[in-house]
């Protein structure tokens, strides 16, 4: 199995192996999220969380499962389903023009369930970009302006959901 899926069958393969450990991965990113807020020193504030592709499905999840320790959620080209009726996180989406991983509809279904909720929600759409438009070591896909951009618009995120 490849170590990064870089065709939607090996997507598939990677996410049906993760999806057999699913409870052991949700009670291992539980369990690094408690590490975490013990260490930050900062309980009021909270802990920010940066999925990316299948890893945005995971912080989407921590959010609902973890209001109490999530404060912001960054989201690289993925979606997931949920119930966010719980979560008081901010969220931030990156997402690719052209992206036959995560389709448009998912991105705008999950816009408008996370609103719907009354979450503070902003999505990008970084035209003419691909999946993994964001990783460098993804050489057909990446694309330096859009990740300065999306970086500049992360830190910026992050520094106002520090005073929320």
């Amino acid at each position: 199995m490849a170590r990064f899926a870089g065709t939607i069958p090996e997507a598939e393969a990677l996410g049906k192996a993760l999806d057999a450990n699913h409870l052991q991965a949700r009670a291992e990113i539980a369990e690094a999220t408690t590490f975490l807020h013990e260490r930050a020193g900062q309980s009021d504030r909270g802990l920010a969380v940066i999925g990316f592709s299948l890893g945005a499905y995971y912080a989407l999840d921590l959010a609902a499962a973890d209001p109490e320790h999530i404060r912001s959620v960054v989201l690289f080209y993925g979606t997931g389903g949920g119930d966010w009726s719980t979560s008081k996180a901010a969220y931030l989406g990156h997402f690719a023009e052209n992206d036959e991983f995560e389709p448009q509809s998912n991105v705008h279904e999950l816009e408008s369930s996370l609103k719907t909720a009354g979450r503070p929600a902003t999505f990008y759409i970084y035209p003419g970009t691909g999946h993994w438009f964001f990783e460098p070591e993804r050489i057909q896909a990446y694309n330096q302006a859009a990740a300065s951009l999306a970086w500049e618009r992360t830190l910026a995120f992050l520094k106002d959901s520090s005073t929320l």
